[in-house]
């Protein structure tokens, strides 16, 4: 048998009835490209980057070292010289890589020239160009390989990779006497202490920052039942209006589906947080969630922020990137602020959702993706819809369920509990002890009408930790226009109240928030200080009036 005459019929065999594939009379596995380099992600995230190359490295060469004794057993060959030539011929046939004709090995004097390495294509997917050759699974699988068959200890290693942007990858075998000391930190990924080593360096590492986590959640936890016991939901939603609770119930119900969801509310009132919900109430939960403001990137950086981009597309395009939608495989994808997506971006994501695949800016192929998209808009989407700046069938395609969140003002029996909850938080940042508000500030609080939502009342409690002089939050700790609120009359259908008495409530709440002060409050009120006089002269007569009718019944 010769190395250049191995095809994949004399290599592979299929069972017709499913279950079993055997490559070299050795049953094989067929595993995605993509599979394996979330592997690759999930042992740098998990373990640090010398732990993932030490697996990595070693696994292959296990591989290579089994693959050299099959080939050794299932074929005859003219010399050992084509047997071990074959090694490159064979992981070439597996996908691996392609080999460049002409190539006489890693052996070589010249070494052997490799495009299209996987190994390269997915480092670059998840981390982008790297300072150093990459194809570690490789150079493992070809070292074993080649130090099987020539019966002694040769380790390949490369130069020139793909992955730090070299245009091909370099490999070369050599003993570990020739590599001598300029490549000795490299050979230590080949030693098995070194997996040891690595591994238990990063379990410990693991178990004391998952040690730490814990502490810090539990101390969280502990802060948030102090201030707002009444708070059960994750990431400091409240939900104890009848409104709110609506909501947060359709969100876990939708949670539990993949259909693609839209999230309308005025800007700050909880739309991020809701759709974070969603995810971590989804089967998705462990994968990313990823957000992006459409309405903050330009169109052109848009485009390239959420497909991604090859090398050399345009100016600056230095390597190939990959996108948002790739990023956030097996996970979820909130666009945010979608409204303000471009009519010809509009097409683009409209494609992207219908066919669930991408294609990178500058390139010609697609890519498969698995992502759940969630959209969220402040903006009358119908309304934009008819005007002409947003396509129907975007629209429809993003509304397949439809979420709205209502305002703060709307659902005033949570302004107290998520104020108690944020002022909580920004207390712990700032590491001050403040354990809640005074009651005058808790009624200031419900006057508010909170034209910017959730986000404003985030920004006031912080402002109210950093000033506050005592342990608890006081009135002129408020930011001005907060401190200023008056209460609005609200109207509800058949409990509408004489003018007469709203008034008179709006009167003393004014006159309340001046302390008293008379002059201050007819200033304020646009009405002379003799006409404010009379109104308390009024409302006094009435007051006293009513309680001596109460005290001396059946007295006129």
């Amino acid at each position: 048998m010769l190395a250049d005459g191995l095809d994949l019929k004399d290599l592979l065999e299929l069972d017709p009835e499913g279950g079993s594939i055997r490559f070299a009379g050795q049953r094989a596995l067929l595993i995605d490209a993509v599979a394996m380099g979330v592997l690759r992600k999930y042992l740098v995230d998990n373990f640090g980057i010398t732990a993932a190359r030490t697996v990595l490295t070693q696994f292959g060469f296990a591989h290579g070292w089994r693959m050299s004794e099959a080939m050794q057993q299932e074929f005859k060959w003219t010399s050992e010289d084509e047997r071990r030539r074959a090694g490159t011929r064979i992981h070439a046939l597996e996908g691996l890589f392609r080999v460049e004709p002409g190539g006489r090995g890693p052996l070589s004097k010249e070494g052997e020239l490799i495009v299209n390495s996987y190994e390269a294509e997915q480092h670059m997917l998840h981390f982008g160009r790297y300072d150093e050759p990459v194809c570690w699974t490789i150079c493992g699988l070809i070292s074993g390989y080649i130090s099987q068959s020539e019966g002694r200890e040769l380790y390949v290693l490369e130069d020139r990779c793909t992955g730090k942007g070299d245009a091909f990858c370099h490999l070369i075998g050599r003993t570990r006497e020739e590599w001598g000391n300029t490549r000795a930190q490299d050979l230590l990924f080949f030693e098995p202490k070194r997996l040891k080593e690595c591994l238990d360096v990063s379990l410990k590492h693991v178990t004391e920052t998952l040690k730490a986590t814990e502490r810090k959640l539990r101390e969280q936890r502990r802060v948030l039942v102090r201030a707002a016991p009444e708070v059960e939901l994750p990431d400091g939603i409240v939900a104890k209006s009848k409104q709110m609770r609506a909501v947060v119930d359709l969100a876990r119900r939708i949670a539990k589906v993949d259909s693609t969801l839209l999230i309308t509310g005025e800007s700050g009132a909880g739309k991020e947080r809701i759709a974070r919900l969603v995810h971590e109430e989804s089967t998705r939960a462990t994968g990313p969630f990823i957000a992006v403001n459409c309405g903050a990137i330009s169109e052109s950086l848009l485009e390239s922020e959420l497909f991604g981009h090859v090398r050399g597309a345009f100016t600056g395009a230095t390597q190939d990137r990959f996108g948002l939608f790739e990023a956030a495989n097996t996970g979820t994808l909130l666009l945010d602020e979608v409204g303000e997506v471009s009519p010809a971006m509009q097409i683009k994501l409209l494609r992207t959702l219908q066919e669930r695949e991408v294609r990178r800016v500058g390139e010609n192929r697609s890519r498969r993706i698995d992502v759940r998209v969630l959209a969220a808009t402040n903006r009358d989407l119908v309304q934009a819809v008819h005007g002409g700046s947003f396509r129907q069938d975007l629209y429809y395609r993003l509304k397949v369920i439809d979420l709205h969140v209502p305002p703060l003002r709307e659902r005033k029996d949570d302004v107290l509990p998520l104020a108690r909850v944020l002022l909580a938080h920004a207390a712990q940042q700032m590491k001050r002890k403040i354990f809640g508000i005074v009651p005058i500030v808790a009624d200031q609080l419900l006057r508010y009408d909170w034209p910017g939502n959730v986000r404003e009342l985030e920004n006031a409690m912080e402002r109210a930790a950093a000033l506050a002089r005592g342990n608890r939050v006081q009135m002129e700790d408020l930011p001005e226009e907060i401190r200023q609120a008056v209460p609005r009359p609200n109207v509800i259908s058949g409990a509408v109240r004489p003018l007469d008495e709203v008034e008179k409530e709006y009167i003393l709440a004014t006159l309340a928030l001046n302390g008293g002060n008379q002059t201050h409050t007819a200033e304020q009120l646009r009405i002379g200080s003799a006409t404010l006089y009379r109104k308390l002269k009024l409302y006094g007569q009435r007051v006293a009036k009513k309680e001596q009718q109460e005290s001396s019944p059946g007295l006129d």
